[in-house]
C-alpha cells in the first residue's frame, strides 16, 4: 500500500482509508492501489469483508483527480484493473464491500460508493455526480448504477444537473442503508462488518453471484438459472461442509464454525 491507501486488519474486516488530501482525490496511481487492496481482499480467505472510507470529515471522495487529469493522466483508459478505483469494475468480487462515507461524495467518489455493496453514512455526508458540469459523463458505473438504485425520475435529475443528495435524502429513497453521527460511522460499518462475517463465507458468495448474475433477469428465469448449474459459487455452498454445519450447530445450540469448505 501507500501513503495514499492505507489498510488495517481487524478479525475477517479489511479496512481501506482512502488518504489523499485535500479531497481525497483518486489518480492513477491510487486508484491502482486501490484495486491492490480489493484483490488482496478477494485471494486472502483470511479477510471476509472490506469497509472503505475516507480520511477527515470532508470529503469521502472527489473523484477522478481533476489536476492530474489536466497534467495528461488518462480519464478512462489507464484506471487499471478493476476500474475506477479498483472496484468499479470489481464484477466479479465475492466478499462485500462496505462504504463508510465520512463527507462529500462526488463525481468518482459517488460512484466508488455505488460500487459497494452496502453503505452507512455520517450524517453531514451528501453525494453528486458532477460530471455533466464539467463536460464528461460519469460512465464508471455510475450512469448505470444509479437509475437501478433509484427511482428513474431522481436518478435522471442526479446524472443531468449534478446536484448535491443528502445523506438523509439517500436514505429516504432507499440509497444507503443508514445514517448515523459522524463519530458512529466507522463504529457502524465495522458492526455490520463483523454481522457479515458470522455467516458462512462460501454463502455470502454464492448470495453475491446470485445477485450479479441474476439483476437483470425476472424471477422465473433467475429460478431456471440457480437450477442450471451454471452459478459456481452456489453450486460450491450446496456441497459445502459448511451447508451441513449451519444445521448441525442450531441443532445443538452452539455457534457454528465455519471452514469455507
Amino acid at each position: 500500500m501507500t501513503d495514499q491507501v492505507r489498510t488495517d486488519v481487524d478479525g475477517g474486516v479489511l479496512t481501506v482509508t482512502l488518504d489523499r488530501p485535500k479531497a481525497n482525490a483518486i489518480d492513477v496511481a491510487t486508484s491502482q492501489a486501490l484495486h491492490e487492496a480489493f484483490d488482496r481482499l478477494q485471494r486472502d480467505d483470511s479477510l471476509r469483508v472490506a469497509v472503505l472510507t475516507g480520511a477527515g470529515e470532508r470529503f469521502f471522495s472527489a473523484g477522478w483527480d481533476l489536476k492530474a487529469a489536466a497534467e495528461g493522466e488518462a480519464i478512462d483508459a489507464d484506471h487499471g484493473p478493476g476500474g475506477f478505483a479498483g472496484l468499479t469494475e470489481f464484477f466479479d468480487l465475492d466478499k462485500p464491500v462496505i462504504a463508510a462515507v465520512n463527507g462529500l461524495a462526488l463525481g468518482g467518489g459517488f460512484e466508488l460508493a455505488l460500487a459497494a455493496d452496502l453503505i452507512i453514512a455520517a450524517e453531514h455526508a451528501a453525494f453528486a455526480l458532477t460530471e455533466v458540469t464539467l463536460g464528461m459523463v460519469a460512465d464508471s458505473g455510475g450512469v448505470l448504477r444509479l437509475p437501478e438504485r433509484l427511482p428513474q425520475a431522481v436518478a435522471a435529475e442526479l446524472l443531468l444537473t449534478g446536484r448535491r443528495m443528502t445523506a438523509a435524502e439517500a436514505e429516504r429513497w432507499g440509497l444507503v442503508n443508514r445514517v448515523v453521527p459522524a463519530g458512529d460511522l466507522l463504529g457502524a460499518a465495522m458492526e455490520l462488518a463483523h454481522r457479515i462475517c458470522g455467516s458462512a463465507p462460501l454463502a455470502i458468495a454464492a448470495v453475491k453471484e446470485i445477485v450479479r448474475r441474476t439483476a437483470a433477469l425476472d424471477v422465473e428465469s433467475g429460478y431456471r438459472l440457480m437450477r442450471s448449474g451454471d452459478l459456481p459459487n452456489y453450486q460450491a455452498m450446496l456441497r459445502s461442509e459448511d451447508a451441513q454445519e449451519g444445521p448441525r450447530a442450531f441443532a445443538e445450540k452452539r455457534s457454528p464454525k465455519w471452514t469455507g469448505r
